[in-house]
């Protein structure tokens, strides 16, 4: 598989086509990331091609597309981070870069003939179900669609979040956030802060900390972080998982069973993650000598009541004499002046924010209006909730890939997106046998399914239950997991193969079956009726 990082941008599609204007799909798929491509690609493996993918930027990608900050990695092995049905014997490193991931997913498009799909540039403005049609109308910057079904699939971690700070705006430097690096400005020399101490921050730290003259870490709160066993993946290795890619299964096999294991640890017995602690002390004492800095950096939380953190170049880099940590998070900003919380101040000619993206608070659930005209917004302003990390009540026919609480704190996203791709299929089989589109008929019955209210309620007072024992909850954290009711409606408080048990198929018991009794279109009027 070729690897550059640049590959398939010259064949995107770029502009709506002029049929596209009030075109009507089967589905419509919200992004091209991980979640979007993987969608497209089990659509056309369930024999259907009647959809297109709506994507606001140029390219896919998703994250991997936008966060091209200097270090950027992924944190899990690269073997376990791509799709099973999409192997990648090529892989270069254990732990893969961005440009390698971005590379891998413009790959997956070409292989499985998902650009004749792509609609790109085409951000989504507005969702709304309508109730007589029993289809979803989209408006795009580009085109106005209608759907029978939704995917969305815009991912936790595509809006980025920068704190809103008195005086930011008067700052006479370069601002920027991690996922939206500003590649045309030289930071040699450069007096640099970096404001926050997550993923991002501890990749990017490093990065650039031997080219600047100073760089100034503010730090609200601080990680717990692991060395990192990277490394090259021998030519032997490859060669082998090419000839024999039972090989390269067996590889991802084992990887995803060591965290199936782990993950006992982080969901019932918080406790066992002592020994973890001590391993995560001992990497900072090899690095950090200077007593008073490794107060600053050890955390006063259980290891993994936030994402433990990989890397063997944090520590060092922070120990590093043109290296300040501030202990406190930034407060204000007067003129090229930071302060923070705790009064300290330092001088700093660019401001590189490393604070995350809006996860329970993701802009895109303003853009839905479901069937009482009430925007998800609105149905989640007391937590997010979904049936099954993938249908939400009110919203016939939406779903969403990644939904509340299918994060996870130690293994590979990409496992709890194949099993919510599984759901998404067997949901369209339901709605197709339900309105009699069977063997490529179709008896001009519409249907849509909506997710019981009940029955969402029962889904998320179990994971709830079982959330409150986890190290999440227990660990004496605050993170960003937590929405602003204190209610984490992020994480997964089990297992992927549970989570897969659970998504395997659609109990139609779990919704309402709406009908309409003719074909519905603008002029025809058909009343949706509950069964």
């Amino acid at each position: 598989m070729g690897q550059d990082e640049n590959a398939g941008e010259g064949r995107q599609v770029r502009e709506g086509r002029p049929a596209d204007e009030g075109r009507h799909v089967r589905v419509a798929v919200i992004g091209s990331g991980f979640g979007g491509l993987g969608a497209a690609v089990r659509l056309r493996r369930e024999g259907i091609t009647d959809f297109v993918v709506l994507e606001r930027a140029a390219s896919v990608g998703g994250a991997w597309r936008d966060n091209s900050y200097p270090g950027c990695a992924c944190d899990v092995p690269s073997h376990l981070y791509s799709f099973s049905f999409a192997p990648n014997p090529d892989w270069p490193r254990t732990f893969s870069g961005q440009r390698h991931i971005r590379a891998y997913l413009e790959h997956v498009a070409d292989t499985f003939g998902i650009r004749p799909h792509l609609r790109l540039d085409h951000e989504v403005r507005l969702m709304r179900w309508d109730n007589d049609a029993l289809r979803w109308r989209i408006e795009t910057a580009r085109a106005t669609f209608t759907a029978d079904v939704i995917v969305c699939a815009t991912g936790p971690l595509s809006d980025p979040k920068i704190p809103d700070l008195p005086g930011l705006a008067g700052f006479p430097g370069r601002v920027f956030h991690s996922a939206n690096w500003d590649h045309g400005y030289d930071l040699r020399g450069k007096r640099v802060a970096v404001i926050g101490t997550g993923a991002s921050a501890i990749q990017i730290v490093p990065s650039i900390q031997p080219a600047v003259a100073r760089l100034t870490l503010f730090q609200r709160t601080p990680p717990w972080v692991m060395p990192r066993a990277d490394r090259t993946i021998t030519a032997a290795e490859r060669g082998l998982h090419r000839a024999l890619p039972f090989t390269a299964d067996l590889r991802r096999g084992l990887l995803r069973a060591m965290r199936e294991l782990q993950i006992q640890a982080f969901t019932k017995r918080p406790g066992e993650l002592g020994l973890v602690e001590y391993l995560a002390r001992a990497n900072m004492a090899r690095a950090v000598k200077d007593p008073a800095l490794r107060a600053k950096l050890t955390p006063d939380y259980r290891i993994g009541c936030k994402r433990i953190l990989l890397s063997n170049s944090y520590y060092p880099a922070l120990a590093r004499p043109n290296v300040d940590v501030v202990a406190s998070g930034l407060a204000e900003v007067r003129g090229a002046t930071l302060v923070a919380a705790d009064g300290t101040r330092a001088e700093a000619d660019a401001i590189v924010f490393g604070t995350g993206f809006h996860v329970t608070d993701a802009p895109v659930v303003d853009r839905v209006v479901g069937a009482d005209g009430t925007t998800l917004a609105e149905a989640w302003k007391g937590g997010a909730e979904s049936l099954r990390g993938a249908t939400a009540a009110g919203f016939p026919n939406w779903m969403t890939i990644l939904g509340p609480n299918t994060g996870l704190g130690n293994s590979s996203m990409i496992l709890m997106i194949e099993a919510q791709l599984n759901y998404m299929a067997d949901y369209l089989r339901q709605l197709d046998g339900l309105g009699g589109r069977r063997r490529g008929r179709d008896d001009g019955t519409r249907v849509a399914l909506a997710p019981r209210p009940e029955a969402v309620r029962v889904w998320n007072q179990r994971v709830q239950r079982r959330m409150a024992r986890t190290v999440w909850n227990t660990g004496g954290c605050t993170s960003w997991y937590f929405d602003a009711n204190g209610r984490n409606t992020t994480v997964w408080p089990g297992t992927t193969s549970e989570f897969r048990r659970a998504t395997g198929e659609v109990d139609l018991g779990e919704y309402e079956v709406i009908r309409a009794a003719a074909p519905a279109g603008p002029a025809t009027g058909a009343k949706a009726a509950v069964r």
